[in-house]
């Protein structure tokens, strides 16, 4: 999850919250990093989280959900790199593939961005991506991306 518009921190404590009330159990979540735009235009630096949920939907649903919580909070999706008040993303689904005409999963670039592989170490560093073969450690060795990313503060969840 990240934002770079408005008060981040407070839309992803926000979406945390709105996760909840959609009967999906936010389980972890990581510290909170400050992190530089990637393949995007000038723009204010993101604040990043990773957060493992339980859910009782199908990784369809749980898509939808989330793309139902940005609308909420005013995502407006003109424009693939554009600022955001909030992006909720999936990365994965347990150690099953999801291939969709919508959705892959794990997340298909998730591998090559420090901005969510960093977070990710704190809380799957073992989780090994069932297409690679890897474990987010050996991902974040292998990561060629060189964009910045700083640790703010703690987890914005009660864990």
């Amino acid at each position: 999850m990240g934002s770079n518009l408005g008060e981040p921190v407070a839309q992803i404590s926000l979406a945390l919250r709105r996760l909840g009330e959609s009967a999906i159990t936010v389980e972890r979540v990581s510290s909170l990093y400050r992190t530089e735009p990637v393949e995007a235009p000038p723009q204010p630096w993101f604040t990043n989280a990773v957060a493992r949920v339980k859910s009782p939907f199908e990784p369809p649903v749980l898509l939808s959900i989330c793309q139902d919580i940005e609308r909420r909070q005013g995502r407006d999706r003109k424009g693939c790199h554009a600022p955001r008040p909030i992006d909720l993303d999936l990365l994965m689904a347990g150690d099953t593939p999801v291939e969709g005409s919508h959705l892959i999963l794990p997340h298909p670039r998730l591998h090559q961005r420090r901005f969510v592989l960093v977070p990710l170490m704190e809380i799957a560093p073992h989780w090994i991506h069932p297409r690679l073969g890897l474990s987010v450690e050996e991902l974040l060795e292998r990561c060629l991306d060189e964009s910045v990313v700083m640790r703010l503060s703690a987890s914005p969840h009660p864990q």
